[in-house]
């Protein structure tokens, strides 16, 4: 099925679309980004800015750590590489099989949980750490249902960080040349951006929200936010990757990190 109409409206949406779509384009994707995303490296976004750089986790060595949206488990196999016990989780069954097949050609295995990531299957308090690098929560259209539950499966004292598109971009067409620079849909236009099929049938959708959503939701989880990290564009970044480049890198934030704690 490909898709037939693509843009900005509200439809019915229960959040199953994401996983047919991770799952369907996990190798092409991966085949697109795998490379500067690093076999076994963490980066936050985009930018390439990494874990290792910004030490957003804290020391990890010993933590009980948790992957939401992870993929082929890129970031998952860095912190394993460092001492931590950490587990891997993704809706999307292609995705698990592609991170099994890194854990044997790296030599770093993790384990690896299918699950969604609004309906964890661990115990209240069962992590240290509980993140996610551009996973899970822009695909669901009910995200306080993620902090919510990254908030029951931390220990008190825990970390939940997240990594998302930055909310600016809304604004701006998904175009990272100097075209992409003017703003052309108000940043408070929460209308999902979606594809759909010649059926009418929903393929793909990601889902936009304010700074303030982002903080609403994570206060209303019972977690505290402790700091928003705004990448810069690194000088030595030249690739582009959908709407992040260096031209826009240079004047518009691209990725908006939350860190947060359970108190």
């Amino acid at each position: 099925m490909t898709a037939t109409w693509f843009g900005y409206r509200d439809v019915p949406d229960d959040g199953t679309p994401a996983r047919r779509w991770w799952h369907e384009n996990a190798d092409e994707y991966l085949a697109d980004h795998g490379a500067f995303l690093g076999d076994a490296d963490f980066r936050w976004g985009p930018e390439g800015v990494t874990e290792s750089e910004l030490g957003l986790l804290g020391d990890v060595a010993g933590a009980r750590v948790l992957e939401l949206g992870a993929g082929a488990a890129h970031c998952s196999r860095w912190l394993a590489a460092r001492g931590a016990r950490v587990v891997a989780s993704d809706v999307a069954p292609a995705m698990l099989d592609a991170a099994a097949r890194l854990d044997a050609s790296t030599g770093v295995a993790v384990p690896k949980v299918e699950s969604d990531a609004r309906a964890l299957p661990f115990a209240d308090g069962s992590f240290d750490v509980v993140f996610t690098s551009f996973g899970a929560i822009p695909f669901v259209p009910d995200a306080e249902r993620i902090h919510r539950e990254a908030a029951r499966v931390l220990r008190d004292g825990g970390r939940w960080v997240f990594a998302v598109t930055h909310p600016l971009r809304w604004a701006f067409p998904d175009d990272p040349s100097r075209r992409g620079l003017t703003a052309q849909r108000s940043y408070f236009d929460r209308r999902p951006y979606v594809e759909t099929g010649d059926d009418g049938a929903l393929l793909y959708a990601e889902h936009h929200r304010t700074i303030g959503d982002h903080v609403r939701q994570v206060a209303a989880a019972g977690l505290r936010l402790r700091d928003v990290v705004e990448p810069e564009w690194p000088s030595w970044n030249s690739q582009e990757w959908g709407g992040w480049g260096p031209v826009r890198g240079a004047y518009l934030p691209g990725t908006a990190v939350f860190v947060t704690t359970k108190d």
